[in-house]
């Protein structure tokens, strides 16, 4: 199924997006050869593939990327956005150009880190992390598996996540023939921590807590969170399953430290409340934003 998408246009954010994906697959490129290469530390997807041509026949990193990635872009123009393989292309060519550029760079030489790996997988986790995050954030990819996930997803209802898990494990057993279980470990932990700091980056950090409340005096406790913590908040209407009487039901969003204040007012306003906290990780819209509201510091509240 060929997806149909708008007319493609080039503007001034499309251009941004282009710098930051080229910034981002830098800093990646950065990691793969200043800490990845000099202290036998893999990756997945097609990075990982590309790590064993390398570690196998001395194939040059930049030339493999580029020509592992040729037919799954070409592949990824029939089944995806037109603005998508476009940046992912442009993500490909620029990641290609850096694992070549930095080689060219001395500095790469000179964390050879084999007496501490465990600071070798950090590095590379936050480096690696770092660098793919920002791709992600302006809505890029340096291709490989994120394309092959992608049509996956839209065509047969498979979940990246899973994709993404089985393509790791069959590159990592096979990185089992040029390096030991132990660096495996070590990669694993820099997998981990890349992906942790891929989240962060790409959402800005600024995850937060929704919240529901439930309780007849919805209006005191909704006045104390605006009092209080000085956050907005919305009314929902709600039925009870039990005696199918009429609800008011308190949604708000606040930072994460504020969660223990919210719980207090609750249990001070109403100790039979009913409340459920989840993770926010955005918030769009006026009034419903991570942002406090705006007051007037004149008008008495």
């Amino acid at each position: 199924m060929k997806v149909t998408n708008p007319k493609f246009q080039i503007t001034p954010n499309f251009i941004i997006e282009l710098i930051m994906i080229a910034l981002g697959s830098a800093i990646y490129g950065l990691s793969i050869n200043m800490i990845s290469i000099p202290n036998q530390l893999t990756d997945g997807g097609l990075s990982g593939i590309s790590l064993l041509l390398f570690h196998w026949w001395k194939v040059n990193l930049g030339f493999s990327t580029l020509i592992l990635n040729i037919p799954l872009i070409l592949i990824g123009f029939r089944f995806l956005g037109k603005k998508l393989m476009i940046e992912t292309l442009w993500g490909t060519i620029c990641l290609s150009f850096f694992l070549n550029f930095w080689r060219l760079i001395p500095i790469i030489n000179q964390l050879n880190l084999e007496h501490d790996l465990l600071l070798a997988a950090i590095s590379a986790g936050l480096l690696s992390g770092l660098g793919l995050g920002i791709v992600f954030r302006y809505n890029g990819t340096t291709g490989g598996s994120d394309i092959i996930a992608r049509i996956l997803q839209q065509e047969k209802d498979i979940k990246s996540g899973k994709t993404f898990f089985v393509i790791d494990v069959i590159v990592l057993v096979l990185s089992l023939s040029y390096i030991d279980i132990r660096h495996i470990m070590y990669t694993l932990i820099a997998s981990y921590i890349a992906t942790t700091l891929i989240d962060i980056v790409q959402q800005g950090g600024n995850k937060a807590k929704a919240v529901f409340i439930i309780s007849d005096k919805y209006e005191e406790i909704a006045k104390m969170i605006d009092l209080e913590l000085d956050r907005g908040y919305s009314f929902l209407n709600g039925e009870g399953g039990y005696d199918r009487s009429q609800k008011h039901i308190i949604y708000c969003i606040v930072a994460n430290y504020e969660i223990q204040a919210v719980k207090a007012i609750v249990l001070r306003e109403d100790p039979k409340a009913f409340m459920t906290i989840f993770d926010a990780n955005e918030a769009l819209g006026e009034g419903m934003s991570y942002n406090r509201k705006k007051r007037n510091f004149f008008i008495r509240r």
